[in-house]
């Protein structure tokens, strides 16, 4: 379970405690409910990390919801993956590759829901470039109406294995990864992805 839950735990424990000692002890069930979502939300199971120096795994669960060129009138254009993480996928984010976090920029803005178009764009996120031997791959932290805030692990300068725990994105969020032009992308939108399992991308 992320480090990040505790503080939730505890404040939920301490509440449902009192409150169950209390005359409205069935209003404790309320936040016994609620504990358990926020065990259920932070969990950090282990996974089982393919091997390969040409392939890219996904950086996050969940679905797939646009798969399209950065820029579509260039033909040697780099790939976007968008994912939709709702508030019952695992929100750990890991890195699509080994390599070093070359730059990491953090932008301000605002909270739309995470499936609009524009959400990249405009929405608070973590910029995060990794490279490896010349290839640069971009992951987005996107926050959305519900997730607040982005949490980054890792710093400028550090390294980073494939698939290694980055990060995570508190309640229900997107994460966007840039693929560089010689990686096909492998996934289609729709598809359902498991953080630093999937392949969604291979080195032509």
């Amino acid at each position: 379970m992320a480090s990040e839950a505790y503080p939730y735990i505890i404040f939920l424990s301490i509440v449902a405690i009192m409150i169950a000692l209390s005359p409205f002890y069935l209003i404790a069930l309320v936040f016994v409910l609620l504990l358990a979502f926020v065990v259920y939300f932070f969990r950090d199971p282990e996974r089982t990390i393919p091997s390969g120096n040409d392939i890219i795994v996904a950086p996050a669960d969940g679905r797939v919801t646009k798969v399209a060129k950065v820029n579509p009138d260039q033909v040697d254009s780099p790939s976007l993956i968008s994912i939709f993480l709702s508030p019952l996928d695992v929100h750990i984010n890991r890195s699509p590759i080994a390599g070093r976090i070359s730059e990491v920029n953090h932008i301000k803005g605002r909270f739309v829901p995470a499936t609009r178009e524009d959400a990249s764009l405009i929405n608070e996120q973590n910029v995060i470039t990794i490279e490896n031997g010349g290839v640069k791959i971009i992951m987005k932290q996107i926050a959305g109406i519900i997730a607040r805030r982005c949490v980054l692990w890792k710093k400028a300068g550090e390294s980073v294995a494939l698939g290694e725990r980055v990060g995570l994105i508190k309640f229900s969020s997107r994460t966007d990864l840039i693929l560089p032009t010689e990686y096909n992308v492998l996934v289609k939108v729709g598809d359902r992805l498991k953080g630093g399992v999937t392949i969604i991308g291979r080195k032509n």
